[in-house]
């Protein structure tokens, strides 16, 4: 099976099969470039936008050539409030304003994502100020420990010694 060579599994084989049957609709329901876009002045937005490189102004119902060679359409030719493009129901200054919304909330979530993460993985390689401390203290604690240990033992071996109860290396040796 060739998507299972692929790595895809059947669930999202079916979602691009829809999505590419729905590109294939939109694209075959829209109308050849070829034509011009002044044929449908003074009719309706839909059937003006149809076309992909039309334009529709609502100022004046006039169907305009989009122009490809710059991003919006020049103030001359509509105002960007009365301009449409792909959509009857929204108007350039709208799809400008949201874009840019969508597009900076997009860069800000990305910009905090990585600060985070950058936060987490120097805070996962190298221990703070308040880690260090309680590393340094354990140590003396330990240090502390091990010297009480070793003063106790003198002092329990010198009690050994004095009372005669000091244990001896080979306990043979006195006889």
């Amino acid at each position: 099976m060739a998507s299972a060579a692929l790595g895809l599994t059947p669930r999202w084989v079916m979602l691009f099969g829809a999505a590419l049957l729905l590109l294939l609709s939109v694209a075959s329901a829209q109308e050849p470039s070829g034509m011009g876009c002044s044929l449908y002045t003074n009719r309706s937005c839909e059937e003006c936008l149809r076309n992909v490189s039309c334009l529709w102004c609502n100022e004046n119902k006039a169907c305009l050539d989009y122009p490809v060679r710059k991003i919006l359409p020049p103030a001359s030719l509509c105002k960007l409030s009365s301009a449409r493009w792909g959509v009857c129901w929204v108007n350039f200054e709208a799809l400008i304003i949201t874009m840019s919304v969508l597009g900076g909330s997009v860069l800000l979530g990305i910009t905090v994502c990585c600060c985070c993460c950058c936060r987490r993985r120097n805070k996962s390689r190298k221990p703070d100020r308040s880690d260090e401390r309680a590393i340094r203290e354990q140590e003396e604690r330990r240090v502390r420990q091990e010297e009480r240990r070793a003063e106790m033992k003198s002092r329990h071996d010198e009690i050994r010694k004095k009372y005669g109860l000091f244990k001896e290396q080979n306990p043979y040796e006195k006889f």
